[in-house]
């Protein structure tokens, strides 16, 4: 899982190399341990909730206040647009994943199939990205607990979760899996109670008194206040709320059933997202106007305190609070993944692929949360530089992940028709002018970030880190083949004497 077949392609020519067969790697565990060492301790239940729960993350309570600010009611269109992006963008990952599980998923495909350079470069940028994660969701949890106990600092709080959710990640990834099953059922829970008390007050039923109609849908300037160009705007500020829901694929690997769990994730992709997004934002929308201030700054705690829900804003904090360890957990689990599959393909030190007696991937685990650790640090000392540079260097990680996913199942699908057809059990929908479109819509939106104000800076800053990544990507394969061709001279020496 996450090694690759031999002989490999060096990747510098992107030709793509041969799939796993049934014993390769790529087969998934067989027992309690995969045969890269790492412990198949994931449970059906942990699965299943990390793929409902890893659409649901801090942004969509803490961040769609701003969404709704910008395109009124009709970022419910901005929301459906980008959750049909993730759901295609999902099918096709699913397709690669259920054919081949890897603890390094999208970043080992790209590598098979479009060359090293490729897996180098987006492996570390989302390793980057979920690094940077861990201080944004530490500081965050740190603010929230630091309201309900002052005596302790901001970032004491902050050190404490790093440390403790550090520990479970270390312990085993049963214990992540556990602790992520209960943090991805609360909100999971939060989201369908407050969706069930919303659409009764919509009707005008208890606990609503009376029934709004479309008046919040069609007043206040109308459905899209701002004109049509705020969906787009909109779809910048939303899109990033749904990275994660790929974390199911690399988690896959360490169950044992791996394929099963991917495509049954995949297959449930799209109900997910239309429930817990859409469906939250519809309710939030249709029950209040979307300029009323209270909605633009924390439009989950207007709604229940507009249906006088008592305690309605430390309810909140609780969801947020356990939706902020939730991705904090996850980051740091995908983080160490995806530097533990970098050091497996040696575009990473070679401790990075080591694991403890737990089949943990300890040295990985360090190295991500070291990062994020001196993230957290500049959260505090540099907020407005090195941190804001962070921040807007890693935005735009996204809509990469998912470019290279298309152009990687492009390659993929063509090979696994032709060598191993066996293992296409999920397939791609109108393959292949279904990626082709799903590519020109993600250029599409990278190409308005450029044009919109707001995301130039991000996106700038973004392509400008993908190219020093690919840089030195690039570099060290062309290093490779004289490190390769030295090492067999020196066999040849060996044999000889």
């Amino acid at each position: 899982m996450g090694a690759h077949p031999s002989p490999r392609s060096p990747g510098a020519g992107g030709t793509p190399t041969a799939v796993p067969t049934a014993g390769d790697p790529g087969s998934g565990p067989a027992g309690g341990q995969s045969q890269d060492g790492l412990q198949a301790g994931l449970k059906n239940r942990h699965l299943s909730m990390i793929a409902i729960g890893g659409v649901i993350g801090a942004g969509l309570f803490v961040g769609s206040g701003a969404g709704i600010s910008a395109a009124g009611p009709g970022i419910l269109l901005s929301y459906a647009l980008t959750g049909l992006l993730v759901v295609l963008v999902m099918r096709m990952l699913g397709e690669m994943a259920a054919a081949s599980p890897a603890s390094g998923s999208f970043s080992a495909y790209a590598d098979r199939a479009l060359g090293r350079w490729a897996g180098f470069t987006i492996g570390w940028l989302y390793w980057f990205f979920w690094s940077v994660v861990l201080a944004v969701e530490a500081t965050a949890a740190g603010a929230i607990l630091t309201g309900w106990v002052p005596a302790v600092p901001q970032w004491a709080w902050a050190l404490l979760v790093m440390i403790v959710l550090t520990g479970t990640n270390l312990v085993s990834v049963g214990s992540f899996g556990e602790f992520e099953f209960w943090f991805a059922g609360i909100k999971v829970v939060a989201i369908v109670v407050f969706i069930v008390v919303g659409a009764l007050a919509v009707f005008g039923l208890p606990p609503g008194d009376h029934a709004p109609g479309l008046s919040n849908l069609t007043g206040h300037g109308g459905f899209l206040p701002h004109g049509p160009g705020a969906i787009l705007s909109g779809m910048l500020l939303v899109v990033f709320s749904f990275m994660g829901s790929e974390i199911v694929t690399l988690a896959a690997g360490e169950s044992p059933n791996p394929v099963q769990a991917v495509r049954k994730a995949v297959n449930s992709v799209i109900w997910r997202i239309a429930l817990f997004y859409i469906g939250s934002i519809a309710v939030i929308v249709t029950l209040l106007p979307w300029d009323d201030p209270a909605v633009v700054k924390s439009p989950y705690v207007a709604v229940l305190e507009s249906l006088d829900i008592p305690y309605a804003g430390t309810v909140m904090d609780v969801v947020v609070l356990t939706a902020v360890l939730s991705c904090l957990n996850s980051g740091l689990y995908t983080a160490s993944r995806m530097a533990f599959s970098l050091g497996q393909r040696g575009d990473a030190p070679k401790s990075f692929a080591t694991v403890n007696k737990g089949g943990v991937p300890a040295v990985a685990i360090w190295a991500s949360v070291a990062f994020g650790f001196i993230a957290t640090i500049f959260s505090y000392t540099s907020k407005d530089t090195i941190f804001q540079f962070l921040l807007n260097s890693s935005g735009a990680v996204a809509l990469f992940v998912w470019l290279v996913i298309c152009f990687s199942q492009l390659r993929m699908r063509r090979t696994l028709e032709r060598e191993t057809p066996e293992r296409l059990t999920v397939r791609m929908w109108l393959y292949p002018w279904l990626t082709y479109a799903t590519i020109g819509l993600i250029v599409f939106v990278i190409g308005y970030m450029f044009y919109d104000p707001d995301g130039r800076e991000q996106m700038v800053l973004s392509v400008v880190a993908a190219v020093v990544v690919l840089a030195v990507g690039l570099l060290l394969d062309r290093r490779r083949p004289r490190e390769r061709a030295a090492d067999d001279g020196a066999a040849k020496v060996v044999e000889r004497a």
